[in-house]
């Protein structure tokens, strides 16, 4: 059973990934009206929010972009940080929206934040817990019980990831259109971008919460 649910999520997250990445293939091969860069549409967009401690940074990788609250920094690949493609213009204005919410205090963003440090430590040992737990299941429950607890905390980091990262989409969306930076089609080009880069976290947290479910099921099912 695990193994179909395992497959299906796992053959999901390929299929999402790859229409990500066609997505922005095809729009970072078009251009803004304005023709502004990643980094300048970063910088205005931080600017225009009030938001002067912030640097904007170009990092190497492919769709590597992000922000770093620890630092105040955006970071943003190659690709987007010299491009002046709608692509560029959406993931750059999606990681400021990161950087408004950390202004703005936005809840689930600090939330996130206070997982980190425990969804880093459940990372590093759910898998061998989780697997011995299993071995072990009619020895010791316990164990299966505590990597339970542990996975918990990365699906729980999973799903708050997804009201951050689609409050960041919509921020960003809104600042394109109120700032003038895209026009009706560009906007709608956008948008479609970042829809596309939602589906990741959505179908990363459904599958989290799915393989939860699962070892949850084991262990009510072996502890008698």
């Amino acid at each position: 059973m695990y193994w179909i649910i395992f497959g299906v999520f796992a053959l999901a997250s390929y299929l999402v990934q790859q229409r990500l990445k066609s997505k922005f293939e095809k729009y970072s091969k078009i251009a803004i009206p304005n023709g502004m860069t990643g980094k300048d549409i970063a910088e205005k967009m931080l600017r225009d929010n009030g938001i002067n401690d912030v640097k904007v940074t170009s990092t190497e990788g492919y769709l590597t972009d992000h922000y770093n609250p620890a630092t105040k920094t955006v970071n943003l690949s190659e690709g987007v940080y010299y491009s002046n493609s709608v692509a560029a213009a959406a993931v750059a204005a999606h990681e400021c929206g990161h950087a408004v919410q950390h202004a703005n205090s936005y809840a689930f963003l600090k939330m996130r934040s206070a997982l980190v440090p425990a969804v880093s430590f459940a990372s590093t040992w759910v898998q061998w817990v989780i697997l011995a737990g299993v071995v072990l299941i009619n020895v010791f429950p316990q164990l299966l019980l505590i990597g339970i607890v542990l996975f918990a905390m990365t699906t729980l980091f999973s799903i708050v990831t997804l009201p951050v990262e689609v409050n960041a989409s919509s921020r960003a969306l809104a600042w394109l259109n109120s700032a003038g930076v895209t026009n009706v089609d560009t906007h709608d080009q956008a948008k479609d971008a970042l829809k596309s880069a939602a589906y990741t976290y959505f179908i990363a947290a459904i599958g989290s919460l799915a393989t939860l479910v699962y070892y949850i099921f084991i262990y009510l099912g072996r502890r008698d």
